[in-house]
């Protein structure tokens, strides 16, 4: 797999160069009421049922028109679709990334849809933010599915029960320390503790980051922060660890970025970390009623969260069903009977007006994310540059340091020395 993904960026370079992209299908063929439209998209057996059912409800509106659509794992799909552009046989809609959407965008791979605004696409209401989300340079190219949050997964019925007060929208980094510590003191349940411990987490290391207005990564692809911030971090969880108000690194080590590894699943702890799309399968795995909220925050500081857009319906700029293609989209995020079909599994709906329709057909673990988004949503940041190459090694640098840090290996100091001198190094071989 890691050759074919070599390949698909020569493949789709050289596709691109042939063909020269013209941007096929002038405004006036939108007027056309009908057309063919092939569609790509990702996803397992529940978003293929889902999925088709919507294209089902759109081809029964639209009896003019006629899509085929296929589907495959992750892991195919981006090889298949770069040999796809390369050979000029491009589907007219894709389903997009958005680490893959700026690729795609500035070879001309995939159009601008800003032609299409208030027209075949109604998306207004989904805010600047959730619009910017899917822009490059300045051009919308993105139609966003859904919107993800990194979260605070809690069971609410053990906190009562140690007599302490659960972390709550808008608590502090250093109020959620004292909200652990007093579960500490209260809490009667052998080797359970308050909280997991964080230190590991790369989105939730990045709230932190944002609240003091620093980052992960600048958007010129260099570290957005440095030692001593770092060092910062681990202190704050070395600090958790000494007051039992986190799980002890031997526990920790034991998760392996999986719901089914989390020391919430585990029972080792009554709080955990996860981004919002993942809350239903954390509900699965626990008997306990679990609730969720925002990260802590910065008193006086910035906003720490941002709303990703979980995936993108894209147009191939090769598609002569442009407007075609746009409508399709706008009934599968925009319209309610479209959007009811895909439910919260692309993420929760960007349009306020979409997720007041999705409600009554949610169960409550559905309804929580949802409430969780809608109340973060006056709360957030912009959304961060698109990570560099070799971010994910970083990630995968800053989870092993945690650990040295948690088995006091090394300081906290020297952790965040370490994870900084590491990282600027992969990015400079990247």
């Amino acid at each position: 797999m890691t050759s074919t993904r070599i390949d698909r960026r020569r493949l789709l370079g050289t596709g691109l160069a042939m063909a020269g992209l013209p941007l096929l299908g002038a405004r006036g063929a939108f007027a056309q009421q009908g057309g063919n439209i092939r569609m790509i998209w990702w996803g397992g057996d529940e978003r293929a049922r889902r999925t088709n059912a919507a294209i089902d409800k759109f081809r029964a509106a639209n009896p003019e028109a006629s899509v085929e659509a296929e589907f495959m794992g992750w892991d195919d799909y981006w090889a298949r679709l770069a040999t796809q552009v390369a050979g000029g046989n491009a589907p007219d809609f894709i389903q997009m990334d958005y680490r893959y959407m700026f690729e795609y965008a500035r070879r001309d791979a995939i159009r601008p849809l800003d032609e299409f605004l208030g027209a075949e696409l109604d998306i207004a209401d989904f805010g600047q933010v959730n619009l910017d989300s899917c822009s490059v340079d300045g051009k919308l190219y993105g139609g966003n599915v859904g919107v993800n949050a990194f979260s605070v997964v809690y069971d609410a019925k053990a906190w009562d029960e140690a007599g302490a007060e659960a972390p709550s929208l808008g608590t502090s980094w250093d109020g959620f320390a004292e909200k652990c510590a007093a579960f500490a003191a209260g809490n009667s349940r052998s080797r359970v503790y308050a909280t997991a411990d964080g230190s590991g987490q790369e989105g939730l290391f990045e709230v932190w980051l944002r609240t003091q207005g620093k980052a992960l990564y600048t958007p010129e692809g260099m570290l957005g922060y440095d030692a001593a911030d770092a060092g910062r971090w681990f202190a704050y969880w070395a600090e958790m660890r000494k007051a039992k108000s986190c799980v002890p690194a031997d526990v920790q080590a034991l998760y392996k970025n999986s719901p089914e590894t989390a020391p919430i699943v585990s029972g080792s702890a009554v709080t955990d970390f996860a981004h919002s799309n993942q809350f239903e399968s954390y509900q699965k795995l626990v008997q306990a009623e679990l609730s969720v909220v925002g990260a802590p925050v910065l008193e006086g500081g910035q906003p720490g969260q941002y709303l990703k857009p979980s995936q993108m319906f894209s147009i191939s700029s090769t598609s002569k069903e442009p407007a075609l293609a746009a409508r399709m989209i706008n009934f599968l995020i925009r319209d309610p009977e479209g959007a009811r079909l895909l439910g919260l599994d692309r993420g929760v709906p960007a349009s306020p007006e979409i997720r007041e329709a999705i409600l009554p057909d949610l169960n409550d673990s559905g309804r929580k994310v949802v409430e969780l988004i809608s109340s973060l949503t006056p709360q957030i940041g912009a959304l961060p540059p698109a990570p560099p190459k070799g971010a994910g090694e970083i990630n995968a640098v800053q989870i092993r340091v945690s650990q040295e840090v948690g088995f006091e290996a090394v300081s906290p100091e020297e952790g965040g020395a370490a994870l900084v001198d590491e990282a600027a190094a992969i990015l400079k071989r990247a």
